[in-house]
């Protein structure tokens, strides 16, 4: 793997850079300002929403480029530069949908806040801990800004117990299973690819200079926008398969591993 030409590094957050505890490492924060030195610009990139990510960020928020909501929403110095809301048409059907299995838990993503159904109180701390700023509402009526994305949340297996009854919407919107309890519902050209090349375009960046993270479904497109894509121990079989490389799990630094790699050999390099 020869890193001396990456001028990007991007990774998702929940299974990638955070751990299992939900938490940055201290280590993490120690490469990033190596990083900055170097010049290389860093993307987080994850289904979280702007305001989860910069709360587990805050130390950094203001060097970093946030790619929220699987690419949807990307921020830069609290400056948006690609917003991608939820066609209008169809979100009835969709909810009348949600409403039909108990089981299935949804949340309603905006720029600044999200929106949880009254019948979800029971598992509060879980989805508060994705999304801390949330509103309890009955029904997508009661929401007056625009939807990035709909989260949908199941306790047990998302790809077997919510995808199947979400597929048929794949026509309109991009669904996803993004995580072993989540599928998102999403604008069509809302994922993180789509984030990514328009930052390379932005900062006149290949993909040959672009080092990438990830570990599920919805971070296949920013992988593939990545000469330099690495798949996290505990990623999934498809993440593997489409992956250039492999790093330890989330749990074992896997990303600063390759991290401490690459400034290695940017400094050498120099």
């Amino acid at each position: 793997m020869n890193l001396t030409g990456i001028k990007l590094v991007t990774t998702d957050m929940d299974g990638t850079l955070l751990n299992s505890k939900h938490e940055v490492s201290t280590l993490f924060f120690e490469l990033f300002e190596e990083l900055k030195n170097l010049d290389i610009i860093f993307v987080a990139a994850s289904g979280r929403p702007y305001y989860s990510i910069v709360d587990k960020l805050s130390t950094i928020k203001g060097n970093i480029i946030v790619a929220a909501e699987n690419g949807g929403l990307v921020v830069a110095n609290d400056k948006t530069l690609l917003s991608t809301p939820l066609n209008l048409e169809g979100l009835k059907e969709i909810e009348t949908e949600i409403d039909c299995h108990a089981h299935i838990h949804p949340v309603f993503c905006t720029k600044s806040k999200a929106f949880f159904k009254n019948s979800s109180v029971a598992i509060l701390p879980i989805l508060s801990e994705y999304y801390p700023n949330y509103q309890l509402i009955n029904s997508i009526d009661d929401i007056e800004n625009e939807i990035l994305k709909i989260a949908l949340f199941n306790n047990d297996d998302a790809q077997k117990l919510i995808y199947p009854l979400f597929e048929r919407f794949k026509s309109n919107y991009k669904v996803i299973v993004s995580g072993q309890h989540w599928v998102d519902i999403s604008h069509e050209l809302a994922n993180k690819g789509h984030a990514i090349k328009l930052i390379q375009n932005m900062y006149n960046i290949t993909s040959e200079e672009t080092l990438a993270f990830g570990d599920y479904d919805n971070d296949i497109e920013m992988l593939l926008q990545s000469k330099y894509s690495v798949a996290m121990k505990n990623a999934n079989r498809t993440i593997k398969n489409i992956a250039s490389f492999e790093t330890k799990s989330n749990n074992d630094n896997g990303v600063e591993l390759i991290l401490e790699k690459l400034i290695k050999a940017r400094k050498q390099f120099k």
